[in-house]
Protein backbone atom coordinates (compact mmCIF):
# COMPACT_ATOMS: atom_id res chain seq x y z
CA UNK A 1 0.00 0.00 0.00
CA UNK A 2 2.91 2.31 0.86
CA UNK A 3 4.49 1.05 -2.55
CA UNK A 4 1.73 2.13 -4.05
CA UNK A 5 1.07 5.33 -2.70
CA UNK A 6 4.46 6.48 -3.56
CA UNK A 7 4.27 5.53 -7.43
CA UNK A 8 0.95 7.44 -7.30
CA UNK A 9 3.67 10.68 -5.90
CA UNK A 10 6.24 9.99 -8.29
CA UNK A 11 3.32 9.95 -11.05
CA UNK A 12 2.33 13.47 -10.16
CA UNK A 13 5.65 14.78 -9.68
CA UNK A 14 6.40 13.05 -13.55
CA UNK A 15 3.19 15.01 -15.06
CA UNK A 16 4.19 18.31 -12.86
CA UNK A 17 7.61 18.11 -14.61
CA UNK A 18 6.82 17.06 -17.57
CA UNK A 19 4.63 20.40 -18.44
CA UNK A 20 6.81 22.63 -16.95
CA UNK A 21 9.48 20.97 -19.90
CA UNK A 22 6.98 21.32 -22.56
CA UNK A 23 5.94 25.03 -21.36
CA UNK A 24 10.14 26.04 -21.22
CA UNK A 25 10.05 24.18 -24.99
CA UNK A 26 7.41 26.23 -26.14
CA UNK A 27 9.10 29.43 -25.28
CA UNK A 28 11.73 28.27 -27.97
CA UNK A 29 9.63 26.94 -30.20
CA UNK A 30 6.40 28.71 -30.51
CA UNK A 31 4.85 25.86 -32.59
CA UNK A 32 5.34 23.40 -30.33
CA UNK A 33 1.44 23.92 -29.62
CA UNK A 34 0.06 22.61 -32.95
CA UNK A 35 2.31 19.48 -33.31
CA UNK A 36 1.35 16.28 -31.95
CA UNK A 37 1.69 14.30 -28.67
CA UNK A 38 3.95 11.64 -29.95
CA UNK A 39 6.39 14.16 -31.57
CA UNK A 40 5.97 16.41 -28.20
CA UNK A 41 6.93 13.50 -26.02
CA UNK A 42 10.23 12.82 -28.55
CA UNK A 43 11.63 16.32 -27.98
CA UNK A 44 11.10 16.03 -24.51
CA UNK A 45 12.84 12.53 -24.12
CA UNK A 46 15.78 13.58 -25.70
CA UNK A 47 15.62 16.75 -23.73
CA UNK A 48 15.40 14.93 -20.66
CA UNK A 49 18.54 12.58 -21.96
CA UNK A 50 20.75 15.62 -22.32
CA UNK A 51 19.67 16.39 -19.04
CA UNK A 52 19.06 20.44 -19.62
CA UNK A 53 17.63 22.44 -17.03
CA UNK A 54 16.80 19.25 -14.82
CA UNK A 55 18.55 18.86 -11.64
CA UNK A 56 19.78 15.61 -10.37
CA UNK A 57 16.71 14.38 -8.80
CA UNK A 58 14.83 15.58 -11.48
CA UNK A 59 16.49 13.88 -14.19
CA UNK A 60 16.41 10.13 -12.06
CA UNK A 61 12.54 11.20 -11.78
CA UNK A 62 12.03 10.98 -15.92
CA UNK A 63 14.90 8.96 -17.38
CA UNK A 64 13.30 5.62 -16.75
CA UNK A 65 10.20 7.13 -19.29
CA UNK A 66 10.02 5.63 -22.49
CA UNK A 67 8.27 8.17 -25.58
CA UNK A 68 4.88 6.51 -24.90
CA UNK A 69 4.72 6.98 -20.88
CA UNK A 70 5.60 10.25 -21.89
CA UNK A 71 2.98 10.69 -24.10
CA UNK A 72 0.39 8.77 -21.53
CA UNK A 73 1.76 11.30 -18.86
CA UNK A 74 1.14 14.20 -20.95
CA UNK A 75 -2.23 12.77 -21.82
CA UNK A 76 -3.77 12.54 -18.82
CA UNK A 77 -3.37 15.99 -17.86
Amino acid sequence: MLQDKRKDLDSERQKKLLQRLVEELSRSQPDLYYQTTSTIALLLEAHIQRGAGLSLEERDLLQPLSKRDIELLLSLH
